[in-house]
């Protein structure tokens, strides 16, 4: 069977989403601000409700253990520049995209903004995937959209990794 370079972009995505929801599914509400060690960046209520991250640069050494919650947000950050700049829209700030509050309304985000993405790489040609990628390199013409997309498969399997270590560490430990 041939590939295109969008067909492999897109199974490769379809793989690394179906090892997130593996995750995703086994979720306790417990899991997603569960701290696994002292020094941790997590998400917090912040002022009018909306939930901010844990965030400083440069990011301290040691650097800080991130929780599920705040991996859910820094995914759902990313993602949301990312489908930003591939919608034409003018891409949102760190600071504008808050942590939906809870466990299962972040599983939700993270759905809504797999459609998304699901409808650039449906609509994406193979000259489409030739042109200089908007993100995260702005102005370097030697990356591409492809490989943008390549880093989205790559940053959320990484993610998906960090979550799925988390949630089996906490499972673990409680035993």
């Amino acid at each position: 069977m041939s590939l295109s370079r969008g067909g492999l972009l897109r199974w490769q995505f379809d793989l690394t989403w179906s090892l997130l929801e593996l995750h995703l599914e086994q979720l306790t509400p417990g899991d997603f601000l569960w701290e696994p060690a002292t020094l941790c960046w997590t998400v917090r209520p912040g002022a009018g409700g909306v939930w901010v991250p844990d965030w400083r640069e440069p990011v301290p050494e040691p650097s800080p253990i991130p929780t599920i919650g705040w991996f859910t947000w820094h995914i759902g950050w990313w993602w949301t520049v990312t489908i930003d700049h591939m919608q034409g829209r003018v891409p949102r700030d760190r600071t504008e995209i808050g942590w939906p509050g809870d466990g299962n309304a972040a599983i939700g985000w993270l759905r809504g903004l797999r459609k998304d993405w699901l409808a650039v790489l449906e609509r994406l040609t193979e000259a489409d995937l030739d042109v200089t990628a908007p993100f995260p390199w702005q102005g370097t013409p030697e990356w591409t959209v492809a490989h943008m997309v390549g880093w989205v498969n790559s940053e959320l399997m990484k993610n998906t990794a960090e979550v799925g270590q988390l949630r089996l560490l906490r499972a673990a430990s409680a035993r």
